[in-house]
């Protein structure tokens, strides 16, 4: 296989090749380092990229496999790594010009389960300023004058170009499903407290999400699944046997899903693009799309997250705003502020209904087996300026609800449009096997 074939092989593919001998770490490693050095001045995906660091790292590997060594799930693999988590050995800037060659001391647990696992830590990805809403350098792969989305749009975009099979991400209201949708891509957020956030940078503990970037479903069971499990430096992760991502992915439904199509309070918003796929969706799904409401709490639901959110980050970069104001846009600034005047009572009222929507969301998944729904309002924006909306995302990142975005849809401007399955909390493995069935019906 020649460099760009390389580049282009799936993750599990790849794996499965590593393991027969067929290439090896070195080999994809080099194919990912020329897609990069091809596209890289167009699309800005990295904040951080040691070629010889990323080859050492494979000839390490390959070097353990000759021995006979165990070889762990993700062996050979190299991924992206958004620039908010830990790296023991690179920087992690947080897209902050206040953490300019800032070096941790230790990894993050996810980028330590990945090494464990066998990946090859290819570099970092551009984040937006702290995770938040002001852009970063990186364009859309399909058409850089638009945005690639955020916060993750580093990430997304290494994936859409086939720099990286794999990347990481973060989720604090629609900064994995925005821009996988936008730029093509898969994106898998777990549920909430299924892959440990410790040593990653703190926006929302009640809403921060840890997600991952892939180009098949299967791909993002693959990662998912060496990501999950309980970490004792993470809270809201539980000491729960890990879910067989991959199998059940794999598998096919015992039945026939029943996916609940949900336009959200929010549906006015999206563009006549996404009303038409939509339509024609759930037209072709006949018998296994059902059209359904949410009851009227949930028209709230992007003012209660907005409240947590913006008094989190009030809290949670208290330094920054004291200390280095000058140096933050006035995008964050405004949104701390906001945050500043969020009343104790409100904050507390709108966390505690996220277990009451859970409750009622319990009954709507006792009929269906995800809820189908768009993942962005439309096409990724012409522009640069901004990382387009992420209201499609924020009831169900409130929730803290298992989420994925699959890249089926193309709007008038031949960009990607995804559509989103949201599943029960703790069922990321049935979401994946209704995704990869639904993939899978419609490639048919």
């Amino acid at each position: 296989m020649d460099l760009s074939e390389l580049a282009d092989l799936d993750a599990l593919s790849a794996r499965d090749m590593i393991r027969d001998g067929e290439i090896n770490p070195i080999e994809l490693t080099e194919a990912c380092l020329a897609r990069i050095d091809e596209h890289e001045d167009a699309v800005r995906a990295w904040t951080y990229l040691d070629p010889d660091h990323a080859l050492a790292q494979a000839q390490a590997l390959y070097e353990a496999q000759q021995t006979g060594a165990p070889l762990g799930p993700l062996h050979g693999i190299p991924i992206g790594i958004k620039d908010i988590f830990d790296t023991f050995d690179m920087p992690a800037e947080n897209g902050s010009v206040l953490y300019r060659g800032r070096m941790p001391d230790r990894d993050s647990t996810a980028v330590a389960k990945l090494r464990e696992a066998g990946a090859i830590i290819l570099g970092k990805t551009v984040t937006t300023e702290f995770a938040t809403h002001f852009p970063g350098k990186t364009r859309n792969p399909h058409n850089p004058a638009h945005t690639p989305g955020g916060s993750s749009s580093g990430s997304a975009a290494a994936v859409a170009c086939s720099m990286v099979p794999l990347a990481i991400g973060t989720q604090t209201n629609g900064s994995v499903i925005r821009p996988a949708s936008y730029c093509g891509t898969v994106g898998f957020k777990p549920t909430y407290g299924g892959i440990s956030r410790a040593g990653v940078f703190k926006l929302s503990h009640i809403l921060d999400h840890v997600g991952v970037f892939a180009r098949t479903v299967g791909d993002a069971a693959l990662i998912a699944e060496a990501l999950m499990g309980y970490d004792p430096r993470d809270t809201a992760t539980r000491m729960t046997a890990k879910p067989a991502l991959i199998d059940t992915a794999r598998e096919d439904p015992p039945l026939e899903p029943r996916l609940a199509f949900v336009k959200s309070p929010v549906w006015d918003l999206a563009d006549a693009d996404v009303h038409d796929a939509f339509a024609e969706l759930v037209y072709v799904l006949g018998d296994a799309a059902r059209e359904e409401e949410l009851p009227a709490p949930f028209d709230t639901v992007v003012d209660w997250h907005r409240w947590i959110m913006n008094a989190d980050l009030a809290q949670n970069l208290a330094r920054e705003y004291a200390e280095g104001r000058d140096k933050l846009s006035a995008m964050l600034i405004e949104r701390i502020e906001d945050g500043l005047t969020v009343r104790a009572v409100d904050y507390n009222r709108a966390r505690d209904w996220i277990a009451v929507l859970n409750d009622g969301l319990d009954v709507l998944f006792e009929n269906y087996d995800a809820i189908l729904t768009p993942a962005t309002t439309g096409e990724a924006p012409a522009g640069l300026e901004n990382t387009g909306d992420p209201v499609f995302s924020t009831i169900w990142t409130f929730c803290g609800l298992p989420a994925i975005t699959l890249p089926i849809f193309e709007g008038a401007h031949g960009l990607p449009i995804g559509a989103q399955l949201v599943g029960p909390r703790g069922n990321d493995a049935r979401l994946l096997r209704t995704a990869n069935w639904l993939a899978n019906r419609l490639a048919s």
